[in-house]
């Protein structure tokens, strides 16, 4: 029974931030910092989104070929390279990595 009370409370807690989201005064959101805080946290989220799931396995850090494939990635867009190029170029060096040393 504990598990569904887990859920009934995420779901209160998730109903609870979207109520206050839509209770928030508009003259905050049409601040000058509250809107260069907003239009920056996507990118603040992205990032830390892809070095988790670069350098993470399970509770511990790890470098292995994911990393190559971000470090040819960010190369390729400091080139400004084609966003489906930078793709295809870290998932080859990626998987070339792993191919030539079976690191990861």
């Amino acid at each position: 029974m504990s598990t569904w009370l887990a859920v009934l409370a995420a779901s209160a807690v998730a109903y609870a931030l979207k109520l206050a989201g839509h209770l928030v005064p508009a003259a905050w959101l049409e601040h000058p910092r509250g809107r260069r805080g907003a239009a920056l946290l996507p990118a603040a989220l992205l990032a830390a989104l892809v070095v988790v799931q670069t350098a993470g396995d399970g509770d511990r850090l790890v470098l292995d070929a994911r990393a190559a494939g971000l470090a040819v990635a960010a190369l390729a867009l400091a080139l400004r390279a084609p966003f489906l190029l930078v793709i295809v170029l870290a998932a080859a060096s990626a998987a070339g990595v792993r191919a030539l040393t079976g690191w990861g």
